[in-house]
């Protein structure tokens, strides 16, 4: 009896402490199990679109892979970028020129061969995919898409365990790429958008002089965090451009007055 009369006071605190760590709990699971659907529904998508495209198109020809992928997605679902934001990313590789491009969120492969075709002679791609089986069929597009190992390198982990790598993977080429990427493009989970942008600063990743960030996004809300550090920082970083989709960051260190 006296135990129940001493923590009659304290029930109410009891009640809002479990309350909130079964909300948060609730929520975790949540996240987990859309996640693992995610995971599920990219696996199913990512087969089936390999096997459409390895079939139908011309082997050693980029154009027919791609022109092949944009069939496949006239008439199935598809985690490939639309379209749309195929044209955006072409105009910004033709106008940047990057010597070296990350990839973060390498799917199907279809970004990864639009990259590619783009890139000048010298150039080259790391793309980051953490599903292996994602991973090892979309390298097998590229490689069918007629590029060469020399020219891009498949990392399959998480973002923050590629980024982590890099510094030492940027060591053993050439002078002009050591110093960073021109170009990174951000297509996999937008949570780890911010995350991963200051790790790469962190690295020192990003090319000094400048470095285009694009960030494929299927709701706004997707980018109200990465956006809401830009703007507390508006002396490294600016909005290039927003498209439906697509939103163009410039991340300049130590810039000043960068035009919007």
């Amino acid at each position: 009896m006296w135990l129940l009369v001493v923590s009659a006071p304290l029930l109410p605190a009891i009640f809002m402490v479990s309350r909130r760590y079964r909300v948060k709990v609730s929520a975790l699971c949540h996240r987990a199990l859309a996640w693992a659907l995610r995971l599920l529904r990219g696996r199913v998508c990512v087969k089936s679109t390999h096997a459409f495209v390895f079939s139908r198109c011309t082997h050693g020809k980029a154009d027919s892979v791609l022109q092949t992928y944009d069939l496949y997605a006239d008439t199935h679902p598809s985690l490939c970028i639309s379209p749309h934001m195929s044209g955006v990313l072409e105009e910004v590789v033709q106008r940047v020129r990057p010597p070296l491009v990350l990839e973060l969120g390498m799917h199907c492969g279809y970004s990864s061969v639009r990259l590619l075709r783009l890139l000048p002679p010298a150039g080259r791609l790391f793309t980051v995919e953490l599903d292996p089986l994602t991973a090892e069929l979309g390298e097998e597009i590229i490689l069918v898409s007629g590029f060469k190992h020399s020219q891009f390198q498949v990392l399959t982990s998480s973002s923050a365990e590629a980024i982590h790598t890099l510094p030492s993977l940027l060591t053993d080429l050439d002078e002009g790429s050591s110093e960073g990427f021109s170009l990174v493009l951000m297509d996999h989970d937008p949570q780890q958008y911010l995350p991963d942008l200051l790790s790469l600063e962190r690295e020192e990743l990003l090319r000094p002089s400048g470095c285009s960030v694009l960030l494929i996004h299927r709701k706004q809300r997707d980018l109200r965090e990465i956006l809401d550090h830009m703007r507390a920082r508006p002396d490294c970083y600016c909005i290039k451009s927003e498209r439906q989709g697509v939103t163009e960051i410039f991340c300049q260190k130590g810039s000043t007055g960068l035009d919007r």
